[in-house]
């Protein structure tokens, strides 16, 4: 029993390494290409500051979260392709769709949602 614990614990603390190693480089990665479009600065203006370093602070936060997401989904199955499509969609659908707009009181973009800039 202890060692089939030992085991679960070992495999839960790859998961969330690997999420975070992953949503680090994919949050940096994403985020200099919202810097080079100016929307690192909408990202802080969401909570009333101007500041690049808010902005970035938020955007991995963001990213981390959305990370360690992923990697709870891939306990749940293998088909990794099948959660990395549904994962993806539901970041799609939360993020520019659903909660920056009402955060930036513009209400939901759900009627928006294919959209060239925001497919």
């Amino acid at each position: 029993m202890v060692v089939i614990k030992q085991e679960l614990m070992s495999s839960y603390s790859k998961v969330v390494k690997a999420s975070l190693i992953a949503s680090s480089v994919a949050g940096v990665v994403l985020g200099l290409f919202m810097q080079m479009r100016g929307m690192i600065l909408t990202i802080s203006s969401m909570v009333g500051s101007e500041s690049m370093i808010i902005g970035w602070s938020m955007h991995m936060m963001i990213s981390w979260i959305f990370g360690l997401g992923f990697g709870a989904m891939t306990l749940l199955s293998k088909r990794y392709y099948v959660v990395g499509a549904l994962h993806g969609v539901i970041i799609w659908v939360m993020g520019p769709l659903l909660i920056t707009p009402m955060m930036m009181d513009m209400g939901s973009m759900l009627g928006e949602m294919f959209a060239g800039a925001l497919v």
